[in-house]
């Protein structure tokens, strides 16, 4: 805990610490009396578990405490044993369960079971959290406005605020509203004040002279001072009802550590630093020993102080140690106070943090990006909400194995082409000037190609071939096994292709995928040359050389290699549908640079992308050039910009004519394809252009002919 500690760190933690054992105390109480205790042991509850907690975990701004999941479900044990909450009874079974339950994290922490939550994927986290969240701030919501707190999941949560609507106290009801409104704006506009603890601190002084009861505000119980008592377990309780407590005890062990490790390793994500499962565990299983030694009910992760914790920067679980500090504090010498705090404004206090845990921007991104890993969210977030947490985890992790299945079965598979003048083999769909090769096909698959995939595999290539197909050609760089379902279906398709005059190759893969296909009883492909190290042999071997003739082209010069630095069209590329888009932002860049007067000779030093390459560069001066005219520019400024723009137009052209003349051709189209595309979309900004452009070059011919001349050539391209 105190390795590589910075002093720095002290202010926030002591605050983040003094806060989260003050919100304990609301939270804590409350859910005592839910595990059927009375509430001081709540605050027991909140003190050495909290700081055994601290010593031993990894992560430095996980709380620890006595929280809603764990405290549910003792208090249906107690229910289903028909033991009365708070009885002497009670205050045996509670802790005995708590033994049991620390037994069973010590030995989920001798099988290392910490590996578990790294087959649970983000998604699933995000909507165990949100689940979670949501749930305790349904149980809260009755308490808002003079209510009782609600048990069990979602839609029983419901129905206990639906029936108590009828019952609303008017004064608490806005006493929580005025808080949570104040508490949401001043997180929005000051920030670093911690609004929470000022209401609190505010709200008992009011009660303390004012009595608030005569309104019908409900307040905390009065709590006696001192310290807990050690409590051994009564094995006479145990013998009784053994296999309920095993399998209780079981059960809330399980929610401890999903509900725990999910969270603690959530904001891992978020902050970018690791925590070691198995310690966290054993770190579960010190908290709760404390807390059965001090006979209270067994304490799990808190979600919500964390997130309060989080909102003050917490830097360690130096916060733990000082909240213990804090509860000590209070027990010995602050319980007076308890008794001035309003439940509604210390529930209202609760249910901020809980919102900012609610991971509804997640939801959103997956929702717009990927509808298969926002299905997950969602089932993971109804699972916890309806159906308990249990439940949510495994519905969550069920999906992701599904989702990973599914991902495997369908992997990523595309053809591919040539871009005449563009070293390489690009995506036929992803850009527009690629072409195929001339009686060629070329096929990418990206995943192991095993007994689950092997019918997509082979459904695409039949689905492929055209009766001109004369060579088949897999980019297999992406496949790093195959089994022998896999194996023998290869063989097959190379047969039939066979049959049909068709060659067959399998490129660019490993070399172990080469000792699987001898292994299984396909050695033929490797001895017969189906494999190849790259397509670029593939195709030697098929007899097509360089350059590539490509199907769809004006003539049969076909493609040649360029430069592989001057990358064509890589922003299409890069961005696919939102070519254009990022287009104009890059133009609007440069924009800005001119009238910076940083110039458009270093266009790399001036647009976000960095380094374009030669063709990229030229539709982006085109555009700039569309766009001039909303610079407030003067006219002799304007005619320095023009030729500055055609001046780098004839450096491109002459980098590319030195590379390769084809270039230049292909140049000249896609200048001709963009034209069109501007004329289209704004007329009468184009027709400005070419006035412009006109006006320029007829004051050139003055001044310079030859280089008019230059410039009127080059836009005749």
């Amino acid at each position: 805990m105190f390795r590589n500690y910075k002093l720095s760190y002290l202010p926030k933690d002591i605050v983040a610490g003094i806060i989260v054992a003050l919100v304990s105390i609301p939270i804590s109480m409350g859910y005592a009396q839910v595990a059927g205790l009375p509430v001081v042991y709540g605050l027991y509850g909140s003190l050495l578990p909290i700081l055994c907690f601290g010593i031993f975990s990894t992560s430095p701004q996980f709380v620890f405490g006595v929280d809603a999941a764990p405290a549910a479900l003792v208090g249906g044990v107690l229910a289903s044993l028909g033991i009365v909450a708070e009885s002497e009874e009670a205050m045996h079974v509670v802790p005995l369960l708590t033994f049991v339950t620390t037994a069973w994290l010590l030995l989920f922490a001798l099988l290392r079971v910490g590996k578990f939550v790294n087959y649970i994927s983000t998604p699933v986290m995000g909507g165990f959290i949100t689940g979670v969240g949501l749930t305790i701030i349904l149980m809260q919501v009755p308490k808002l406005f003079g209510g009782k707190p609600g048990t069990g999941e979602g839609i029983a949560l419901i129905v206990n605020i639906v029936k108590q609507l009828t019952k609303i106290n008017i004064p608490s009801l806005l006493l929580s509203v005025a808080t949570i409104t104040i508490i949401m704006v001043s997180k929005k506009y000051i920030p670093k004040v911690p609004m929470s603890v000022v209401l609190m601190l505010l709200s008992a002084v009011v009660c303390r002279f004012f009595s608030l009861k005569k309104y019908g505000i409900a307040m905390l119980p009065q709590v006696q001072s001192g310290l807990p008592k050690i409590v051994m377990p009564d094995i006479t309780y145990f013998s009784q009802h053994m296999e309920t407590f095993i399998v209780e005890g079981l059960i809330v062990a399980i929610v401890i550590v999903a509900i725990s490790l999910l969270s603690t390793n959530n904001y891992a994500q978020k902050y970018n630093y690791k925590v070691n499962n198995n310690r966290e565990i054993l770190a579960y299983a010190a908290a709760n020993l404390a807390s059965g030694l001090t006979g209270c009910c067994p304490v799990g992760g808190s979600v919500s102080r964390t997130g309060i914790a989080d909102q003050f920067g917490v830097k360690s679980q130096m916060m733990s140690v000082v909240a213990a500090l804090t509860m000590l504090c209070l027990l010995l010498f602050g319980t007076g106070f308890i008794q001035y705090l309003p439940v509604p404004v210390l529930t209202a206090i609760v249910l901020c943090a809980l919102y900012g845990i609610l991971e509804i921007k997640m939801a959103k991104k997956l929702a717009k990006a990927d509808r298969t890993e926002f299905t997950i969210f969602m089932a993971a977030f109804l699972g916890v909400l309806l159906l308990g947490t249990i439940y949510g985890v495994i519905i969550g992790v069920i999906l992701s194995f599904i989702a990973v299945i599914m991902r495997a079965v369908v992997p990523p598979r595309t053809f591919l082409g040539i871009i005449p003048g563009q070293r390489g083999f690009y995506n036929l769909g992803r850009n527009r000037n690629t072409r195929p090769i001339k009686e060629t096909v070329l096929y990418r698959f990206s995943g192991a190609l095993f007994f689950a995939n092997i019918n997509t595999f082979q459904q695409d290539i039949e689905e492929a071939i055209q009766p001109d197909t004369k060579n088949f050609i897999v980019d297999a760089t992406g496949i790093t096994s195959v089994d022998i379902t896999a194996a023998d279906r290869l063989l097959i398709i190379y047969h039939q292709l066979q049959e049909k005059g068709i060659r067959f190759y399998i490129t660019g893969h490993v070399g172990s995928v080469n000792d699987q296909l001898r292994t299984f009883g396909a050695e033929e492909l490797v001895e017969m040359g189906v494999v190849r190290r790259t397509m670029s042999l593939a195709l030697r071997d098929a007899g097509i050389e360089k350059p590539y003739p490509c199907a769809g082209c004006d003539d049969d010069k076909g493609t040649v290699i360029i430069e592989s630095n001057e990358q064509l069209a890589e922003i299409e590329w890069a961005f696919g549908a939102d070519t254009d888009a990022k287009m104009e932002q890059f133009a609007g860049e440069m924009l800005d640079a001119i009238d910076k007067d940083s110039g458009i000779e270093m266009i790399e030093q001036n647009v976000s992308w960095g380094r374009f390459g030669l063709f990229d560069e030229d539709e982006l001066l085109e555009r700039l050039e569309m766009h001039l005219s909303e610079l407030a520019l003067s006219s002799k400024n304007a005619e320095e910009l023009e030729e500055k723009i055609e001046r780098r137009r004839l450096v491109i052209e002459k980098k590319l004519s030195q590379i390769n003349p084809e270039a230049i051709r292909i140049l000249s189209s896609h200048r001709a394809n963009i034209a069109r595309h501007f004329q289209e979309k704004n007329p009468k900004a184009y027709a400005h252009m070419v006035e412009r452009r006109e006006e320029h070059l007829a004051h050139l011919e003055k001044t310079n002919p030859e280089m008019a001349e230059k410039f009127r050539e080059l836009y005749r391209h």
